[in-house]
């Protein structure tokens, strides 16, 4: 039961569309891992040469070197020949004048630039990951509101009661002085006597029939004499059970 409700959450389903949203977009970018280093050290590099291959990142401002032998950076002990470098929106000539030189003097092998281009797949999940949360926000609120109605209109399954399983023995000819209401009532009886005939012609039983009047007027007489001449079962819910489906 505590699973099942766990699923029915909204918010269990929106971190599902974002972890599988983070996911794919990790499978997409995953690659070679570079350590972060100081634009000084990365031109340092350049100028003591042993450069396998440098790539400047142009939309990224990102100057990328791969070393011919690992050496160690800073603090961290751990040898890479991967390093790579964040210079300022201001600094691309400088930088790509530093790597031609290098290449030019023979410290570096290969020198390119490249404009990263982000996948289509990836563009796609990050535009529509906030309409997905809508909708299944929104699909979750009509299902609630959905499973409500049917509450209220499934009155029948848990308030109403069955006075007797026997067929009520009551009849027309019980109730008296309400002679205009029982010949209003016939129209009914037949329809629950005869539904085949009504049917043919199209016509749909009504949703129900109010009797109004003082108490002790014979209204609840009047539906058990209406069970009684149809033959069918006659159930009773109080007043106080139905309204309470509706204002709580």
């Amino acid at each position: 039961m505590e699973r099942t409700r766990i699923f029915r959450r909204p918010i269990f389903w929106i971190f599902v569309v974002i972890a599988g949203a983070i996911l794919v977009s990790q499978m997409f970018t995953s690659g070679p891992t570079y350590k972060d280093v100081d634009t000084s050290v990365a031109f340092e590099q350049l100028d003591k040469g042993g450069i396998k291959k440098a790539l400047i990142l142009d939309k990224e401002q990102v100057l990328q070197l791969e070393l011919k032998e690992k050496a160690t950076f800073g603090d961290d002990k751990t040898a890479t020949n991967l390093i790579q470098a964040q210079y300022p929106s201001g600094g691309n000539t400088d930088v790509y004048n530093k790597v031609l030189a290098a290449e030019a003097g023979g410290k570096a092998d290969v020198f390119a630039t490249e404009v990263t281009k982000e996948s289509v797949l990836l563009s796609l999940l990050v535009n529509l990951l906030p309409i997905a949360i809508l909708v299944i926000l929104l699909l979750l609120f009509m299902s609630q509101m959905q499973g409500g109605g049917s509450r209220v209109l499934n009155f029948g399954k848990s308030k109403a009661k069955l006075v007797s399983k026997d067929t009520p023995k009551t009849t027309f000819a019980d109730v008296a002085g309400a002679e205009e209401a029982v010949e209003e009532l016939h129209e009914i009886k037949d329809f629950l006597q005869n539904p085949a005939k009504y049917q043919a012609l199209g016509a749909k039983i009504p949703k129900g029939v109010l009797l109004f009047g003082p108490p002790g007027t014979g209204k609840t007489l009047l539906a058990r004499a209406v069970a009684g001449e149809a033959g069918v079962p006659f159930y009773s819910i109080s007043g106080s059970d139905f309204v309470e489906m509706f204002v709580g």
